[in-house]
């Protein structure tokens, strides 16, 4: 009897698994993040919610509830492989917010209700590859971020002995100098706004603000899109080879196959030839 039950269990998890990776059942469960997405933002929109909000609030919790259902399944099928698998923990960490009640104390999460929309990263393998990409570069990344920040330091306090009495308000702190010199790497009003009201009092300001600019937004932020542009190539040749690998395996298999094929033809042609000869002699 306990034979019996664990073979149906077990033939239930295939068939279940079967449905749950199906790409007709992704592209169900695609659309309906998609359908999510527009119903959440949809609900930012007091008029809208005047008119439809009961319907919009209905849709909003049935689509939750498949999603429900669908990491119910998985976690059924995986068990604890389940939370193996990153993207699987953030599928499951994600829907896991939507269904804490969103009153008092945890009203901030209504607001954290949109990562769902987040999944589609999980569903669709081309934005996954570029995900994975960009993970891969986080070592590089960390490393030109802690130069960078070194950079920004250093500047920061220059600039706040340099220019703190005559311009508090821009550099009046170490604080206050960082947040100035990140509005001056982004570009924003950075000439007209900043540097030639100091140049105004201070003429050589150039000589400090410009190859700040040079370092700090020129050289670093492309360091930076070098490494991911890097990691990203790497990721996918990684994946190429490991294309033409299965490829290759494939290949060989079939040859192998077809190897023994034609000698098993060869033993029966030999066979055949040799019953022939001795019927002939016979």
């Amino acid at each position: 009897m306990s034979e019996t039950i664990t073979v149906t269990h077990a033939g239930l998890r295939e068939r279940l698994r079967g449905f749950i990776e199906d790409a007709r059942t992704q592209r169900v469960i695609l659309i309906l993040i998609l359908v999510n997405a527009v119903t959440l933002g949809l609900e930012t929109a007091p008029s809208v919610m005047a008119v439809a909000g009961p319907y919009i609030l209905a849709l909003d919790k049935a689509i939750l509830s498949v999603f429900v259902a669908e990491i119910a399944i998985r976690l059924f099928v995986h068990r604890l492989a389940f939370f193996r698998d990153p993207w699987s923990v953030f599928d499951f960490l994600v829907v896991a917010i939507a269904l804490v009640p969103a009153t008092g104390q945890f009203s901030v999460l209504r607001a954290l209700r949109v990562l769902r929309v987040l999944r589609i990263l999980t569903i669709v393998p081309s934005m996954r590859k570029v995900v994975g990409a960009l993970l891969a570069a986080i070592p590089g990344l960390g490393s030109i971020a802690l130069v960078l920040a070194i950079i920004y330091y250093v500047f920061a306090v220059i600039a706040t002995n340099l220019f703190a009495t005559t311009y508090p308000e821009w550099f009046g702190d170490i604080g206050r100098s960082l947040y100035t010199l990140f509005q001056i790497m982004t570009l924003e009003s950075w000439s007209m706004g900043i540097a030639r009201p100091v140049m105004e009092n201070f003429p050589y300001a150039w000589a400090f603000f410009i190859p700040f600019i040079l370092i700090a937004t020129f050289t670093m932020l492309n360091l930076f899109i070098a490494i991911i542009v890097n990691a990203m190539q790497s990721f996918s040749e990684a994946e190429h080879k490991d294309t033409v690998a299965a490829v290759e395996a494939a290949r060989e298999h079939i040859e192998s196959d077809l190897h023994a094929e034609l000698r098993a033809l060869r033993q029966e042609i030999a066979a055949l030839r040799q019953s022939l000869d001795e019927r002939a002699r016979g």
